[in-house]
């Protein structure tokens, strides 16, 4: 998310004028495009990992695992997994 953001603030410079990137117009496009060509090869990277989906199963056993806590505690019961000392 990161590249895309600095290219679409590249892009915003470069087409206000407010700053020159290099003297040649196509390398100066080449410089302002090249975070979006970033970000597409880190998404190709992080979906060939694994990473983009092991990053969504951490969330939905978190979600799971505080549902679970919610209605222990509406049930009246402590927490999951704690004793009470007798």
């Amino acid at each position: 998310m990161g590249f895309v953001l600095i290219g679409v603030l590249f892009i915003v410079l470069r087409l206000g004028g407010w700053v020159q990137f290099h003297n040649s117009d196509v390398w100066a496009w080449v410089i302002v495009l090249s975070p979006f060509a970033l970000a597409v090869a880190w998404w190709a990277w992080s979906d060939a990992s694994g990473l983009t989906q092991r990053k969504a199963m951490d969330a939905m056993d978190k979600k799971k695992a505080s549902r679970r806590e919610q209605q222990m505690e509406a049930l009246g019961q402590a927490r999951p997994g704690a004793r009470k000392k007798r």
